[in-house]
C-alpha cells in the first residue's frame, strides 16, 4: 500500500449563511421561531396564520377572508427576503376542516399564474390558536 497516497477525499468548509428574515409587514413569531430563515438562496418560510400584522387581530370570519390574510402574510414575507410569490417552490397548507379544501385552494390558486410550486394540503386537529387554515412555503431565488 502506497503511504503517500490519501485514499480520504480532501473535505471543504460548505457552510452555507443563514440569515433570519423579519418583517413588520407579517405576523410577529407567537413562539420560539423566526418568520422565515434564508440558507443560501433557499428561504424557508414558517406556517402562517390570518393574523393582520397591523392590528394583532385574528381574521377567522370566513375562509376565503381567512386563507387571503394567509397568502398576504407569506407574501409579506417573501418581499422582505427580496422574492415574490414566483420564487416559491413548494408549499404546505394545513387545515382544520377538509371540507374548507375548494376554499383555500381557489384562493392560494389565485397567486400563482403558472407554474404552481410543488403542494401538499393535509387536514389535523387543530391549529394555533384555532385557526382554520396555516400556509408554509419553502422560496428560491
Amino acid at each position: 500500500m502506497d503511504s503517500d497516497k490519501n485514499t480520504n477525499p480532501q473535505i471543504e468548509d460548505m457552510s452555507i449563511e443563514k440569515k433570519i428574515i423579519v418583517t413588520e409587514n407579517a405576523p410577529a413569531a407567537i413562539g420560539p421561531y423566526s418568520q422565515a430563515v434564508l440558507a443560501g438562496n433557499t428561504l424557508y418560510c414558517s406556517g402562517q396564520i390570518a393574523i393582520n400584522p397591523k392590528t394583532g387581530d385574528l381574521d377567522t370570519s370566513n375562509i376565503i377572508s381567512e386563507t387571503t390574510r394567509v397568502m398576504k402574510n407569506i407574501g409579506a414575507v417573501l418581499e422582505a427576503a427580496e422574492m415574490d410569490y414566483t420564487n416559491i417552490v413548494k408549499a404546505t397548507i394545513f387545515m382544520a376542516d377538509m371540507g374548507d379544501y375548494s376554499a383555500i385552494n381557489a384562493v392560494y390558486g389565485s397567486y400563482f399564474q403558472e407554474d404552481s410550486p410543488a403542494r401538499e394540503a393535509v387536514a389535523v386537529k387543530t391549529l394555533p390558536k384555532d385557526v382554520n387554515v396555516e400556509i408554509s412555503v419553502i422560496a428560491v431565488k
